[in-house]
């Protein structure tokens, strides 16, 4: 039969492809150790019936002769890293005879502490850990998820603000692979009792990349999250982030002011960091001196003033903004009000003639209002200070290349008349057949005129500002939702994902 060990190039596996492959019905069929000794991999069978095998470089006749006798079909090549193909193998099924790296599960005793370290070195576990968080930096996932289930581990990506699984790790690897994870991060790797939570520092593919790294000891072992933030990122433009002309033109204005405080609201992920940023660039010039203290530092900005909050040293929100407002600033970026020693320093701080940009969890604009109370922050002071809130959500575009259009609902269409224009997601190569690709906000601001200043001194009921915030013309998230659904950028599903029932 003829062997086409042509080393093509034509497109590239990604490591995640690698991984499936690893754990298929070919690779099933080769001895794990003898396809770790020859750097080799088996993808799939092409068009033309001959077996497409990844390999680092061209295979010895004598490999090709014994594939092409194990698998009765021609052999054709493609060119792939070395490192790559050994770091899938190690996902795939494999015994104790492979050779492979083995350590206890669930019953059996752990690892000794100078294991654990023998086990994290081993370049094949070394691999592993790097090709997975480099898959990750090319999928554009903003976190990995790695899970201990009952028999094996589950990786899981979350891209566009949805898990997706991405491939499963033999359970005998969980403790090299945590624990490489650990070191790397500066944790206790023989602490697997407790909670820790550590950072990482890389350079991939040129880009230095920050990485927040957060154990949690479960039913099956630890689990670990990384949050990737790329160091080497720009900031984003208001103009850039999706936001409604009349929004986007009243925003710019709130951020104009010499003082006040300015909120982003919304749940983790929802992108108010990246909104706070996008309102940095807009202020940033050598005229004004602007401070921020925040909980990682996500972004670097050239001429600000960055604070890292570092509770072991005691530089916690609070302490930071103390220190801040020494040093004369006319800008104050708070990544987070968390508690009410903060909250209340920033509000002094904003009644003083300082602008203040700050964030909070709740589900709509208007709930800032009594989340500021809630937090010990009298209602005339929040009356006084608070310019506006803007409270935000990220949904998840269509994919052009994919999605179709869809008769409107009939009460589509009384709301909408001639100017629906609703998809519905299908699924294509290029949207890896979720029918998404890419995200956009959703915005609602919130801003308190006299009369709404005079409600929230007198204590009014949220649901009695949210009804005076509607008179005055404000769209609640849903409402701008909806626009997006009639326009056919996203689904009215996407938007139940991302708004819940809540927000009317």
């Amino acid at each position: 039969m003829i062997r086409g060990a042509d080393m093509s190039s034509e497109r590239q596996p990604v490591a995640r492809d690698l991984r499936e492959a690893a754990q298929g019905a070919l690779a099933r069929r080769l001895a794990p150790r003898w396809m770790e000794a020859h750097a080799l991999l088996p993808l799939g069978i092409d068009e033309g019936g001959a077996v497409v095998v990844a390999a680092a470089e061209t295979p010895h006749e004598t490999v090709l002769d014994e594939l092409v006798r194990t698998f009765a079909r021609p052999v054709r090549v493609v060119a792939h890293a070395a490192g790559e193909i050994q770091a899938a193998l190690l996902t795939g099924e494999r015994s104790d005879e492979s050779g492979a790296i083995t350590t206890t599960g669930d019953g059996g005793d752990e690892p000794a502490l100078d294991d654990l370290r023998a086990l994290a070195d081993q370049e094949p576990v070394i691999r592993l850990v790097n090709v997975t968080l480099l898959d990750a930096l090319r999928a554009g996932a903003s976190d990995v998820h790695i899970e201990p289930l009952a028999g094996e581990l589950r990786v899981r990506y979350r891209l566009d603000g949805v898990l997706r699984e991405m491939t499963r790790i033999g359970r005998q690897y969980q403790a090299a692979v945590l624990s490489r994870i650990k070191i790397m991060a500066g944790l206790d790797i023989a602490e697997r009792r407790r909670a820790q939570d550590g950072r990482i520092r890389l350079r991939l593919e040129g880009r230095d990349v920050d990485l927040r790294v957060s154990t949690l000891p479960g039913l099956h072992g630890e689990g670990i999250v990384l949050r990737l933030l790329d160091a080497g990122a720009t900031t984003r433009d208001l103009a850039t982030l999706g936001m409604p002309a009349a929004i986007e033109a009243r925003v710019r204005q709130l951020i104009a002011r010499t003082g006040g405080i300015v909120l982003v609201t919304g749940p983790t992920g929802s992108g108010k960091t990246t909104t706070l940023y996008a309102a940095l660039a807009q202020l940033n010039s050598s005229a004004v001196k602007i401070v921020t203290v925040e909980d990682p530092v996500e972004y670097r900005v050239e001429g600000v003033t960055q604070v890292p909050v570092q509770a072991r040293t005691g530089m916690t929100f609070a302490s930071a903004l103390r220190s801040m407002l020494r040093h004369d600033p006319d800008i104050i970026m708070v990544g987070e009000l968390r508690d009410t020693e903060a909250a209340a320093i920033a509000m002094q701080a904003a009644l003083t003639g300082h602008l203040v940009l700050s964030t909070l969890h709740t589900t709509d604009a208007v709930g800032a209002v009594t989340r500021l109370v809630d937090m010990g922050i009298e209602p005339y002071l929040v009356a006084a200070t608070l310019q506006g809130v803007l409270a935000q959500r990220l949904v998840r575009v269509l994919c052009d290349d994919c999605a179709v259009p869809r008769a409107p609902t009939a009460d589509e269409q009384r709301a909408w008349g001639a100017a629906a224009r609703p998809r519905r997601a299908a699924g294509c190569e290029r949207c890896a057949g979720t029918g998404y690709r890419g995200r956009t906000g959703i915005y609602e601001l919130f801003v308190p005129d006299e009369a709404l200043r005079a409600r929230i001194v007198a204590g009014d009921a949220p649901s009695a500002l949210r009804a005076q915030a509607r008179a005055h013309g404000t769209s609640s998230l849903r409402d701008e939702g909806m626009r997006l659904v009639r326009d056919g950028i996203t689904t009215a599903e996407e938007l139940l994902r991302a708004v819940g029932e809540d927000a009317a």
